[in-house]
């Protein structure tokens, strides 16, 4: 990739751009009501819908469009034939892996339980389970998955990953259900498409077994809503969300009120730690791009 110039917005107002680059941001173009025809490098705001994404309508020269997060599918009806769209791999790992093994350490250990006591003041005394010695399934071997590996392993777990191609050391998604009853915990971290679209449906949270943790931090639709929420009626398993289908979750969803169920409202990757790392690896894209090297993370469409 030949090296030019690039008119770059993102949401931040002290990014370092390269020596010739041109950079906007909320400050000097508020996003919304800003000609932004000349834009060639766009980052999404991190944590925006679609609204973010419609002013690539009115951009014409823009050649690359960098969303903030792993996941992408909502950014690809925006591509025009000659652009690039890139996703923020690697960005995210580290407070992703953070949050599903604190949502597995809290299911396992009762913390909704003992919370529900808390607020009554009442000392009950109760063995849980354990992350220790846990048997664990994590479906999605990508670089989160892989981190999640990392900081699962010092608890002396059993771990098994699954993905489609086998990768990285996975096991073959062609044998998930012959895995599933053998997990005590199995967390969900792989990208939403037409194959994994409600991948865990009411035959295999079926095969889950007694007392298993389902953590889900990787998108709502990966899981069957309905057969879920008939599933944890029944008490024999538990879930950790951090993901929803639908999400926002309705405040009246039969989720809210379930015991076994801990959710938390799609903060998976947006800790304090992102306005660091995605800075940072944003000014690193345009610096691969005024060396002349394409950017990371191009997704093939």
């Amino acid at each position: 990739m030949s090296p030019h110039s690039h008119i770059v917005w993102s949401q931040w107002d002290d990014l370092i751009v390269p020596e010739g680059f041109t950079r906007l941001s909320p400050a000097n173009a508020p996003l919304l009501t800003s000609d932004l025809s000349e834009v060639t490098f766009f980052v999404q705001p991190y944590m925006t819908g679609t609204e973010t994404l419609d002013p690539v309508k009115a951009m014409p020269k823009l050649e690359i469009l960098q969303v903030p997060n792993a996941g992408y599918e909502a950014a690809v009806p925006y591509i025009r034939e000659g652009m690039i769209l890139c996703n923020a791999q690697g960005v995210h790992n580290a407070s992703t892996a953070e949050l599903a093994v604190g949502m597995a350490i809290a299911m396992r250990r009762g913390f909704p339980h003992f919370l529900r006591k808390q607020e009554i003041g009442e000392w009950s005394h109760e063995r849980m389970g354990s992350l220790n010695d846990s048997r664990i399934g994590i479906i999605g071997a990508g670089s989160i998955g892989q981190t999640l590996v990392s900081y699962l392993t010092p608890y002396e777990v059993e771990i098994t990953t699954l993905s489609r191609s086998g990768s990285n050391g996975s096991q073959r998604m062609s044998n998930l259900d012959d895995l599933l009853p053998t997990f005590d915990i199995v967390f969900l971290i792989l990208p939403l498409n037409s194959e994994s679209e409600h991948l865990i449906d009411a035959r295999r949270l079926s095969l889950m077994k007694d007392g298993a943790v389902l953590v889900n931090v990787a998108r709502g639709r990966v899981v069957d809503t309905n057969a879920l929420v008939a599933e944890l009626s029944t008490g024999r398993i538990s879930a950790a969300l951090d993901v929803t289908d639908p999400e926002p979750l309705p405040q009246d969803h039969p989720l809210w009120k379930l015991e076994n169920v801990l959710i938390t409202p799609h903060v998976g990757g947006d800790s304090q730690a992102f306005e660091k790392r995605g800075k940072r690896f944003i000014e690193s894209q345009l610096q691969r791009l005024a060396d002349g090297l394409p950017p990371l993370n191009i997704i093939e469409l």
